[in-house]
């Protein structure tokens, strides 16, 4: 697959040996690494998307805070335009990371505390919200009538998919919003989590989420083409996706902002907000460290289904933990971070090494290609012990 666009070519990379790891993690044999060249890159790739079927694939690395190569390939639609570094490409939950980066810059500002019950800053109880007074269809609070397990809810079990919640309350079997488990007692992926603590920003503090959003991380880091909602402009330069099936969808044009996943944006855009991300800026060095703290262990053999039972302890990987708005682990290079973020048409991964500062960034609007990201990320990064098994279930071979 010949690339379509570069907008830099890749920065020498120290090698890096002798790695330390936290005690827990001390068994782990430390790499040396080096770095695979621009067109080692390019020939993986191309392996990758003849291997999987894929259409469009696009690939940043940050070093060091600063995107050192950001590269498409493929393309964006049927009837063959190509995959650019500004082409808009759907986020899908890699809008839960932007989401918290935002939410943790309103914490150093003392606008909301992680660990304050949501119910303080609300002028009425949760269950109280109904019919005109929620707009938004995912929204069923009314539903957590007689449960005062919400009460114990706070910021940080919401952006710790610790509330209690499914994914989203329509795939309860009787369709309600149901609290499952005492909020904090474990780890189990929630939207619903995510879009509670945004209606409690909105409702109870009377912010407008994305125009912090856009004020606090796209305006900060030259985001251009990133929104929470569609934008007209969005359509001349757009990426529609493929299914399982290899069958074409149009782009959703989203009109409504929704912390759990509405953002669009582009390869170079997130590309930029990663490189801020390292560094933290915007944040105080505290609140960058409590994103990606090792919060609470996950303590579930894959990420979904969200409610399946926790693993007997002496079989679960305890390295792997929920931050905030994204997911720690450790391994060969010492701690990292992930966030994926997917739809029927959409694979997305976001992995970085702590101690390297380093980061490689996939988006794909073919779902397709998320089977090779797991060999993506090895070869650019090194063997970084990223969660895949945990994310997409173990290999065929191994099932």
């Amino acid at each position: 697959m010949k690339p379509i666009r570069s907008i830099c070519m890749l920065a020498g990379w120290l090698a890096l040996s002798g790695c330390v790891t936290p005690p827990s993690e001390a068994h782990v044999t430390p790499v040396t690494l080096r770095s695979p060249s621009p067109a080692a890159i390019d020939a993986q790739v191309a392996r990758a998307m003849s291997e999987t079927g894929a259409r469009g694939l696009a690939v940043a690395v940050v070093e060091n805070g600063r995107p050192t190569y950001v590269k498409t390939y493929g393309i964006r639609n049927a009837a063959g335009d190509p995959l650019e570094t500004d082409t808009v490409m759907y986020g899908a939950s890699l809008t839960k990371a932007v989401f918290a980066y935002t939410v943790m810059q309103l914490v150093d500002e003392g606008v909301i505390a992680l660990d304050t019950p949501i119910e303080r800053y609300l002028p009425q109880p949760l269950p109280a919200y109904t019919g005109a007074d929620v707009e938004d269809r995912y929204a069923r609070w009314s539903d957590l009538a007689g449960d005062e397990r919400w009460r114990k809810i706070t910021p940080r079990t919401l952006l710790t998919h610790s509330a209690g919640f499914s994914n989203f309350y329509w795939l309860n079997a009787d369709g309600k919003l149901r609290i499952h488990f005492e909020p904090g007692a474990r780890y189990a992926y929630s939207g619903d989590g995510f879009i509670l603590l945004q209606f409690v920003l909105e409702r109870g503090l009377g912010l407008d989420v994305g125009t912090e959003m856009q004020r606090r991380v796209f305006d900060r880091f030259g985001m251009r083409n990133t929104s929470m909602i569609w934008r007209p402009s969005f359509a001349a330069n757009l990426a529609d996706g493929w299914d399982l099936q290899g069958k074409v969808e149009p782009h959703d044009e989203r009109s409504r902002v929704r912390a759990a996943g509405s953002m669009d944006t582009t390869i170079e855009d997130f590309a930029r907000f990663a490189g801020g991300f390292i560094p933290g800026d915007g944040l105080s060095k505290a609140a960058r460290a409590e994103i990606t703290r090792a919060q609470l262990t996950i303590t579930t053999a894959t990420q979904f289904p969200t409610l399946q039972p926790e693993l007997p302890p002496a079989t679960r990987r305890r390295d792997l933990a929920a931050g905030l708005g994204l997911n720690t682990f450790g391994g060969p290079q010492g701690r990292a971070f992930e966030k994926g973020g997917h739809n029927d048409t959409t694979g997305n991964t976001w992995v970085c090494v702590e101690k390297r500062r380093s980061c490689v960034i996939l988006l794909s609007n073919d779902v397709r290609a998320e089977a090779a990201f797991p060999d993506l990320v090895r070869f650019v990064l090194g063997e970084t012990g990223a969660p895949w098994s945990w994310h997409y279930g173990p290999p065929p071979s191994a099932k």
